[in-house]
């Protein structure tokens, strides 16, 4: 049985983190960072295995207590999300998605149901799906919630040797992607320090009735950093063959340029790619951060042919800039 007290404020968590290459400024947790169910989370890399009868802490069902808490955030997109089972009742992931909607910002949507989307969110919010482990005809729920609101969504799931990252298994999720409506479908490295470790068993013997000695060892003693950047490879490989992106759409929040934020997401991309260095990719979400954190419209500055004067993160990055901000202006 699931318990639902409420919070005594919205739960918060202001500073930088990445979503499936994305970039966030902050997160809203609606019922708090205890699930109700089995779930990997996107943007912690990690399984979130239920306690017996857990207790949720419910936030506000007032978008007024969530904006209030929304604007101690940095500038950026923020994710609000999981749901629950109790969103019907409570209204707490609907009263955070309509906060975080209306402070102009680009909004990330975490499995979201139906009755947990704001209307008209339009282009100012992208569904992230999470994969749910032993449901193959429903790999990805909330992609449905993501169609009946008309919103853009990707499917991400983590990319894990001996499971997900076996070919039958990622042509699945694949085509369960493409089924569903995505428009993009992310693999996600788990974390994988001890406790991590633990967690995929036991999120896989959740599922399955026995997932083998083999499996458990893999895990636990098998060297798994050396197999994910070739299994990375083959979930992209994967996703081109469907026509789905590698990266989610990002959204356009109702406060931002829409020249802006397409400059943010083409440096997310870049500093995406297969064989970027981490340095280069750390100053590319600078440059991500600078973008997202300016007041003015950089689309101006560069038809002015001004922007490489301000923009301090070099040739590379401010060219594939300028292309973004001709693009969206086209």
């Amino acid at each position: 049985m699931i318990v639902f007290e409420s919070a005594g404020a919205p739960a918060v968590r202001a500073g930088e983190a990445l979503v499936a290459g994305r970039r966030l400024a902050g997160r809203l947790w609606p019922y708090g960072v205890e699930g109700d169910r089995l779930r990997f989370d996107p943007v912690e890399r990690r399984f979130a295995v239920p306690r017996p009868d857990p207790v949720l802490a419910a936030g506000p069902a007032d978008p007024e207590r969530w904006r209030e808490a929304v604007e101690r955030v940095p500038t950026g997109p923020v994710l609000v999300g999981p749901s629950s089972a109790g969103e019907t009742l409570r209204g707490s992931y609907r009263a955070a998605a309509e906060a975080a909607l209306r402070s102009g910002r680009a909004v990330y949507l975490l499995d979201p149901g139906e009755e947990g989307i704001p209307p008209a969110a339009g282009t100012a919010a992208v569904v992230l799906a999470s994969w749910r482990p032993g449901r193959a005809a429903a790999a990805f729920p909330a992609l449905e919630a993501a169609r009946a609101a008309g919103l853009r969504a990707a499917a991400v799931f983590p990319i894990i040797p001996g499971w997900t990252g076996e070919p039958e298994t990622l042509e699945a999720l694949a085509q369960a992607a493409r089924d569903g409506g995505a428009a993009a479908l992310t693999a996600i490295a788990p974390a994988l320090d001890g406790e991590a470790r633990r967690d995929i068993v036991d999120a896989r013997a959740a599922t399955e009735p026995d997932p083998g000695e083999r499996f458990f060892e893999l895990v636990h003693h098998g060297a798994l950093e050396e197999r994910l950047a070739a299994l990375a490879v083959a979930a992209r490989d994967a996703a081109t063959r469907r026509s789905l992106a590698s990266l989610p759409p990002r959204p356009v929040g109702r406060g931002e340029r829409a020249g802006n934020a397409a400059a943010s997401a083409r440096l997310e991309e870049l500093a995406d790619r297969p064989g970027v260095a981490e340095h280069r990719a750390a100053r590319l979400f600078a440059a991500v951060r600078w973008i997202d954190d300016a007041t003015r419209d950089l689309s101006a500055v560069a038809r002015e042919g001004n922007f490489r004067k301000v923009f301090p993160f070099g040739e590379e990055a401010a060219e594939a800039a300028e292309a973004a901000f001709r693009e969206a202006s086209a």
